[in-house]
Protein backbone atom coordinates (compact mmCIF):
# COMPACT_ATOMS: atom_id res chain seq x y z
CA UNK A 1 0.00 0.00 0.00
CA UNK A 2 1.54 3.27 -1.16
CA UNK A 3 1.30 5.99 1.43
CA UNK A 4 0.94 9.64 0.45
CA UNK A 5 3.44 12.35 2.03
CA UNK A 6 1.73 14.81 4.34
CA UNK A 7 2.02 17.76 2.61
CA UNK A 8 0.48 19.74 5.18
CA UNK A 9 2.42 22.79 5.82
CA UNK A 10 3.21 23.65 9.43
CA UNK A 11 2.54 27.30 10.00
CA UNK A 12 3.94 29.33 13.30
CA UNK A 13 1.90 31.59 15.13
CA UNK A 14 2.96 35.11 14.84
CA UNK A 15 3.55 37.15 18.20
CA UNK A 16 0.65 39.46 18.59
CA UNK A 17 1.72 43.58 19.26
CA UNK A 18 1.00 43.72 22.49
CA UNK A 19 3.19 40.15 23.32
CA UNK A 20 6.40 42.13 20.81
CA UNK A 21 6.19 45.54 23.02
CA UNK A 22 5.91 43.20 26.40
CA UNK A 23 9.18 41.23 24.90
CA UNK A 24 11.36 44.46 23.67
CA UNK A 25 10.24 46.00 27.27
CA UNK A 26 11.44 43.40 29.57
CA UNK A 27 14.63 42.69 27.40
CA UNK A 28 15.40 46.08 27.25
CA UNK A 29 15.13 46.51 31.17
CA UNK A 30 17.36 43.17 31.74
CA UNK A 31 19.99 43.98 28.96
CA UNK A 32 20.33 47.30 30.36
CA UNK A 33 20.67 45.90 33.87
CA UNK A 34 23.06 43.88 32.76
CA UNK A 35 24.87 46.79 31.64
CA UNK A 36 24.73 48.30 34.96
CA UNK A 37 26.28 45.15 36.49
CA UNK A 38 28.96 45.11 34.25
CA UNK A 39 30.16 48.64 34.45
CA UNK A 40 29.13 49.89 37.97
CA UNK A 41 29.90 46.76 39.91
CA UNK A 42 32.10 44.24 38.07
CA UNK A 43 34.35 45.54 36.11
CA UNK A 44 35.82 48.41 37.67
CA UNK A 45 36.82 46.21 40.28
CA UNK A 46 38.56 43.22 37.65
CA UNK A 47 35.73 40.91 38.29
CA UNK A 48 34.40 39.38 35.39
CA UNK A 49 31.36 36.73 34.70
CA UNK A 50 31.61 33.66 32.85
CA UNK A 51 31.31 33.14 29.25
CA UNK A 52 31.77 35.61 25.86
CA UNK A 53 30.77 38.81 29.17
CA UNK A 54 34.45 37.19 30.77
CA UNK A 55 36.09 36.83 27.47
CA UNK A 56 35.67 40.43 26.19
CA UNK A 57 36.25 41.97 29.76
CA UNK A 58 39.85 40.16 29.87
CA UNK A 59 40.23 41.39 25.72
CA UNK A 60 39.90 44.95 27.07
CA UNK A 61 42.09 44.84 29.71
CA UNK A 62 45.00 43.63 27.04
CA UNK A 63 43.69 45.98 24.30
CA UNK A 64 42.00 48.94 26.00
CA UNK A 65 38.94 48.13 23.68
CA UNK A 66 35.56 49.09 25.34
CA UNK A 67 33.67 46.18 26.78
CA UNK A 68 30.40 47.10 25.19
CA UNK A 69 32.21 47.05 21.19
CA UNK A 70 33.55 43.66 22.29
CA UNK A 71 30.27 42.62 23.65
CA UNK A 72 28.74 43.03 20.36
CA UNK A 73 31.92 41.95 17.85
CA UNK A 74 32.35 38.32 20.03
CA UNK A 75 28.39 37.78 20.20
CA UNK A 76 27.34 37.97 16.54
CA UNK A 77 28.77 35.13 14.90
CA UNK A 78 26.93 32.97 17.71
CA UNK A 79 23.65 35.41 16.93
CA UNK A 80 23.90 33.75 13.12
CA UNK A 81 24.32 30.77 14.48
CA UNK A 82 21.28 30.22 16.89
CA UNK A 83 19.20 31.89 13.97
CA UNK A 84 20.48 29.26 11.69
CA UNK A 85 19.94 26.14 14.39
CA UNK A 86 17.51 27.37 17.56
CA UNK A 87 15.09 29.81 15.27
CA UNK A 88 14.54 33.70 13.97
CA UNK A 89 12.49 35.02 17.19
CA UNK A 90 15.56 33.80 19.56
CA UNK A 91 17.76 35.41 17.41
CA UNK A 92 16.07 38.72 16.70
CA UNK A 93 15.25 38.86 20.41
CA UNK A 94 19.58 38.16 21.08
CA UNK A 95 20.58 40.75 18.57
CA UNK A 96 18.34 42.86 19.97
CA UNK A 97 19.26 42.42 23.66
CA UNK A 98 22.95 42.63 22.74
CA UNK A 99 22.59 45.64 20.90
CA UNK A 100 21.14 46.92 23.99
CA UNK A 101 23.45 45.64 26.19
CA UNK A 102 26.29 46.89 24.16
CA UNK A 103 25.33 50.17 23.56
CA UNK A 104 24.39 50.85 27.81
CA UNK A 105 28.25 49.30 28.34
CA UNK A 106 29.25 52.17 26.30
CA UNK A 107 27.33 54.26 27.74
CA UNK A 108 28.08 53.97 31.17
CA UNK A 109 31.69 52.92 31.10
CA UNK A 110 33.46 54.43 34.06
CA UNK A 111 30.83 57.02 34.85
CA UNK A 112 29.43 55.82 37.17
CA UNK A 113 31.21 53.43 40.17
CA UNK A 114 29.56 52.65 43.40
CA UNK A 115 32.20 51.01 45.07
CA UNK A 116 35.73 49.91 45.26
CA UNK A 117 35.04 46.91 48.01
CA UNK A 118 35.31 43.42 46.27
CA UNK A 119 33.30 41.36 48.02
CA UNK A 120 30.31 44.21 47.73
CA UNK A 121 31.01 44.30 44.11
CA UNK A 122 31.20 40.26 43.69
CA UNK A 123 27.73 39.96 45.78
CA UNK A 124 25.60 42.75 44.25
CA UNK A 125 27.10 42.52 40.98
CA UNK A 126 26.22 38.85 40.92
CA UNK A 127 22.47 39.68 42.12
CA UNK A 128 22.00 42.35 39.48
CA UNK A 129 23.70 40.54 36.54
CA UNK A 130 21.48 37.21 37.25
CA UNK A 131 18.58 39.31 37.26
CA UNK A 132 19.13 40.69 34.53
CA UNK A 133 20.03 38.12 32.33
CA UNK A 134 17.34 36.05 33.78
CA UNK A 135 14.85 38.21 32.31
CA UNK A 136 16.24 38.21 28.88
CA UNK A 137 16.44 34.00 28.58
CA UNK A 138 12.72 33.84 30.81
CA UNK A 139 11.58 36.23 26.96
CA UNK A 140 13.32 34.24 24.48
CA UNK A 141 16.64 35.61 24.07
CA UNK A 142 19.86 35.14 25.53
CA UNK A 143 23.15 37.64 26.40
CA UNK A 144 25.78 35.78 26.26
CA UNK A 145 27.06 33.34 22.80
CA UNK A 146 28.46 30.42 24.60
CA UNK A 147 25.08 28.86 25.60
CA UNK A 148 24.59 28.73 22.25
CA UNK A 149 27.48 27.33 20.92
CA UNK A 150 27.30 24.68 23.73
CA UNK A 151 23.85 23.38 22.61
CA UNK A 152 25.69 22.67 18.97
CA UNK A 153 28.50 20.98 21.04
CA UNK A 154 26.17 18.96 22.75
CA UNK A 155 24.10 17.83 19.56
CA UNK A 156 28.06 16.97 18.46
CA UNK A 157 29.58 15.18 21.27
CA UNK A 158 28.25 13.41 24.54
CA UNK A 159 28.72 15.93 26.32
CA UNK A 160 25.74 18.20 28.55
CA UNK A 161 25.05 22.13 28.00
CA UNK A 162 26.32 22.14 31.36
CA UNK A 163 29.46 20.17 31.30
CA UNK A 164 30.36 22.36 28.24
CA UNK A 165 29.62 25.69 29.43
CA UNK A 166 31.45 24.67 32.49
CA UNK A 167 34.53 23.69 30.74
CA UNK A 168 34.37 27.29 28.81
CA UNK A 169 34.66 29.04 31.90
CA UNK A 170 37.53 27.30 33.46
CA UNK A 171 39.71 28.06 31.56
CA UNK A 172 38.11 31.56 31.50
CA UNK A 173 38.76 31.96 34.53
CA UNK A 174 41.72 30.24 34.73
CA UNK A 175 43.08 32.69 32.01
CA UNK A 176 41.63 35.92 34.90
CA UNK A 177 44.07 34.30 37.24
CA UNK A 178 47.23 35.28 35.44
CA UNK A 179 45.90 38.22 34.13
CA UNK A 180 44.61 40.05 36.83
CA UNK A 181 44.82 37.70 39.95
CA UNK A 182 44.12 34.82 41.59
CA UNK A 183 41.81 36.52 43.79
CA UNK A 184 40.37 38.44 41.70
CA UNK A 185 39.66 35.08 39.81
CA UNK A 186 37.99 33.42 43.00
CA UNK A 187 35.75 36.34 43.12
CA UNK A 188 34.69 36.21 39.86
CA UNK A 189 33.95 32.50 40.25
CA UNK A 190 31.99 33.40 43.36
CA UNK A 191 29.73 36.18 41.27
CA UNK A 192 29.01 33.63 38.73
CA UNK A 193 27.73 31.23 41.04
CA UNK A 194 25.34 34.17 42.68
CA UNK A 195 24.20 35.26 39.10
CA UNK A 196 23.43 31.95 38.37
CA UNK A 197 21.16 31.44 40.97
CA UNK A 198 19.74 34.63 40.83
CA UNK A 199 18.88 33.27 36.94
CA UNK A 200 17.29 30.33 37.93
CA UNK A 201 15.14 32.34 40.42
CA UNK A 202 14.30 35.26 37.82
CA UNK A 203 13.17 31.98 34.99
CA UNK A 204 11.60 29.64 37.30
CA UNK A 205 10.32 32.16 39.65
CA UNK A 206 9.96 32.47 43.32
CA UNK A 207 6.67 30.35 43.45
CA UNK A 208 9.00 27.18 41.76
CA UNK A 209 6.42 24.60 40.56
CA UNK A 210 6.52 20.30 41.48
CA UNK A 211 5.03 17.84 40.03
CA UNK A 212 3.80 15.15 42.33
CA UNK A 213 3.26 11.70 41.88
CA UNK A 214 1.46 9.35 44.32
CA UNK A 215 0.63 5.41 44.42
CA UNK A 216 -1.66 4.40 47.37
CA UNK A 217 -4.20 1.75 48.16
CA UNK A 218 -6.79 4.64 48.47
CA UNK A 219 -6.13 7.48 45.65
CA UNK A 220 -9.66 8.46 45.75
CA UNK A 221 -9.27 9.62 49.36
CA UNK A 222 -5.78 10.94 48.50
CA UNK A 223 -7.77 13.28 45.77
CA UNK A 224 -10.12 14.24 47.68
CA UNK A 225 -7.99 15.55 50.38
CA UNK A 226 -5.71 17.25 47.92
CA UNK A 227 -8.57 19.19 46.20
CA UNK A 228 -10.16 20.24 49.80
CA UNK A 229 -7.44 20.84 51.85
CA UNK A 230 -4.70 22.11 48.86
CA UNK A 231 -6.83 23.44 46.07
CA UNK A 232 -5.28 21.50 43.61
CA UNK A 233 -6.81 19.65 40.76
CA UNK A 234 -5.79 15.88 40.40
CA UNK A 235 -5.64 13.40 37.74
CA UNK A 236 -5.46 9.83 38.75
CA UNK A 237 -3.96 7.97 36.15
CA UNK A 238 -3.99 3.69 35.38
CA UNK A 239 -0.67 2.02 36.14
CA UNK A 240 0.46 -1.91 36.11
CA UNK A 241 3.11 -3.20 38.94
CA UNK A 242 5.26 -5.42 36.48
CA UNK A 243 6.46 -7.45 39.56
CA UNK A 244 2.92 -8.29 41.02
CA UNK A 245 0.89 -7.32 37.64
CA UNK A 246 -1.91 -5.62 40.05
CA UNK A 247 -3.13 -2.91 38.52
CA UNK A 248 -2.67 0.45 40.21
CA UNK A 249 -3.82 3.84 39.98
CA UNK A 250 -0.87 6.83 40.56
CA UNK A 251 -2.66 10.22 41.45
CA UNK A 252 -0.64 13.52 39.58
CA UNK A 253 -0.65 17.11 40.62
CA UNK A 254 1.31 20.42 40.17
CA UNK A 255 1.88 21.96 43.83
CA UNK A 256 4.30 24.80 44.92
CA UNK A 257 7.23 24.44 47.07
CA UNK A 258 5.14 25.54 49.64
CA UNK A 259 2.80 22.87 49.80
CA UNK A 260 5.17 20.09 49.69
CA UNK A 261 5.30 19.40 53.38
CA UNK A 262 1.47 19.79 54.02
CA UNK A 263 0.93 17.02 50.88
CA UNK A 264 3.33 14.70 52.99
CA UNK A 265 1.51 15.17 55.77
CA UNK A 266 -1.79 14.89 54.30
CA UNK A 267 -0.03 10.98 52.94
CA UNK A 268 0.69 10.26 56.65
CA UNK A 269 -2.83 10.80 57.86
CA UNK A 270 -4.39 8.85 55.03
CA UNK A 271 -1.78 6.30 53.48
CA UNK A 272 1.28 5.99 55.77
CA UNK A 273 2.78 2.95 52.85
CA UNK A 274 2.17 5.31 50.04
CA UNK A 275 4.66 6.49 47.43
CA UNK A 276 5.18 9.78 46.29
CA UNK A 277 7.69 11.30 43.98
CA UNK A 278 8.44 14.65 43.74
CA UNK A 279 10.28 16.87 40.71
CA UNK A 280 10.88 20.69 40.10
CA UNK A 281 9.07 21.76 37.43
CA UNK A 282 10.41 24.99 35.57
CA UNK A 283 6.55 25.61 34.50
CA UNK A 284 3.03 24.97 34.79
CA UNK A 285 0.48 26.56 33.31
CA UNK A 286 -3.08 25.85 31.37
CA UNK A 287 -5.35 22.92 32.35
CA UNK A 288 -6.31 23.67 36.11
CA UNK A 289 -3.08 24.47 37.43
CA UNK A 290 -4.76 27.86 39.13
CA UNK A 291 -5.50 27.34 42.65
CA UNK A 292 -8.76 27.11 44.10
CA UNK A 293 -10.36 28.71 47.15
CA UNK A 294 -9.96 26.19 50.07
CA UNK A 295 -11.11 28.69 52.78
Amino acid sequence: MKVKPNTTKITHQKLSKKEIVGRIFIVTIGALIMAISLEVFLIPNNILDGGITGIAIIISHLTGLKVGILLFALNLPFIFVGYKQIGKTFALTTLYGIIVLSSSSLFLHHHYIVTHDLLLATVFGGIILGIGVGLVIRYGGSLDGTEIISILINNKLPLSVGEVILFFNFFIFSTAGFVFSWERAMYSILTYFIASKFIDIIVSGLNESKSAWIISDNPEKIADAILARLGRSVTVLNGLNPYSGEDKQVVFCVITRLEEKKLKSILNELDANAFLAVGSISEAQGGRFKKKGIH
